[in-house]
């Protein structure tokens, strides 16, 4: 029977709700104090789920809680994550790890001196959807991948998010600090770490309308691009387009699709757990299906429409997958997937992608990392209730 690990959770907003239902999908995490710096917050948040309330200094230093799950704004990351570690704390934060590169290799420095853990979203790569398309490429089902394409494209979050300011902030808003970390991990995960960038900026609208809650109709300013064309050379030399747009009313595109010497493939949606993986290996014949739907992070568990618009009725979502994993490899003592030298690679793939952009200079990739090992179903099943 694995350890079950008290987590202290910092940030009562939009995505708690998808941490608390991840305690029914894994035996080795118990959130059981919340706090946030808005009191009314965490108080509303407590009562919801029964647990206590704290602010968030008395939360940091609460000696029953072991890790603290941050789910903070993204500004706020590093601040939280760092005291989190100064307090003896293993931290497991949102995406991104930081903001800016700096700060993310100064948590990684702490946690190794403090010989703590530091996790971090996204986990959706240890889901059904990427660990089968993982599977499929070690088999080298498509040969030699030359190069592929990646978009995530909509209008943007303002007509579901009440409060969609900070998704269009001058640092820390936008696609790629929004969206990139899925694409990337995912990408980072199938092909390995990446040595260079490039990419073009565009600004749809300077202005934006909230679309639901109690400032509906409100006009707010945008600060930040809001499109990124960019291309990211690897460095097993596979170069990927990738598209991140909050100016997309519609499209047809795959979300990822790779192009390889004897087949192509096509990649389920990086920010879910499940979908299929379809293959390709001669030209006019049909695609060959592989569903996930019978692995173990891959089944269908969202029953019904819920207030994020991305889990729907047909999704598998296991968001905290890898707080969970993270939390046996601390008993285990072994090295986690959500690792901070991902995280730290992929926010690197981030902020080079933005400066390249604004820059129309391609940038070089300066951290390294390993490609994580593929989480089996056996290795799942034990943090599985």
């Amino acid at each position: 029977m694995n350890k079950v690990f008290k987590v202290g959770l910092i940030g009562c907003g939009h995505i708690a709700e998808t941490y608390f239902r991840a305690q029914k999908y894994f035996n080795n995490i118990k959130i059981i104090k919340c706090a946030d710096i808005n009191k009314k917050a965490s108080i509303k948040c407590a009562s919801e789920y029964g647990i206590k309330s704290l602010s968030v200094n008395e939360l940091l230093k609460d000696k029953e809680v072991e890790i603290i799950l941050n789910l903070t704004i993204p500004k706020a990351h590093y601040e939280i994550a760092k005291k989190a570690l100064l307090h003896n704390k293993h931290v497991y934060t949102e995406k991104p790890l930081a903001i800016n590169l700096k700060d993310g290799k100064e948590l990684l420095k702490l946690s190794k001196k403090k010989k703590l853990y530091i996790g971090n979203a996204p986990d959706t790569f240890l889901g059904g959807g990427n660990q089968k398309t993982r599977e499929l490429l070690d088999k080298n089902i498509i040969g030699k991948i030359n190069f592929g394409n990646a978009i995530f494209a909509f209008p943007g979050i303002q007509s579901y998010h009440p409060n969609p300011e900070s998704w269009f902030a001058k640092k820390e808003g936008g696609p790629v600090i929004d969206m990139g970390p899925y694409y990337l991990t995912t990408l980072v995960n199938l092909l390995g770490p990446a040595k260079e960038v490039s990419g073009r900026i565009i600004r749809g609208a300077n202005y934006r309308k909230i679309g639901i809650g109690p400032k509906k109709g409100k006009n707010f300013k945008v600060k930040c691009p809001t499109t990124y064309l960019s291309t990211i050379i690897f460095k097993n030399n596979t170069v990927i387009r990738l598209t991140l747009s909050f100016d997309v009313i519609a499209h047809q595109r795959n979300h990822i699709e790779l192009y390889g010497n004897s087949g192509s493939l096509i990649v389920p949606d990086p920010n879910m757990f499940g979908g299929s993986v379809y293959t390709c290996k001669k030209l006019g014949d049909p695609w060959r299906e592989f569903k996930t739907e019978k692995m173990l992070l891959g089944k269908i568990n969202i029953k019904t429409q819920s207030s994020r618009a991305n889990e729907l009725p047909t999704n598998a979502n296991y968001r905290g997958a890898g707080l969970a994993e993270m939390a046996y490899c601390i008993e285990k003592r072994k090295k986690h997937r959500c690792n901070g030298e991902l995280s730290l690679h992929v926010l690197d793939i981030i902020t080079s992608i933005t400066k390249a952009s604004i820059s129309e200079v391609s940038q070089k990739i300066k951290t390294k990392c390993e490609k994580p090992n593929k989480f089996t179903e056996q290795e799942i099943k034990k943090i599985l209730i």
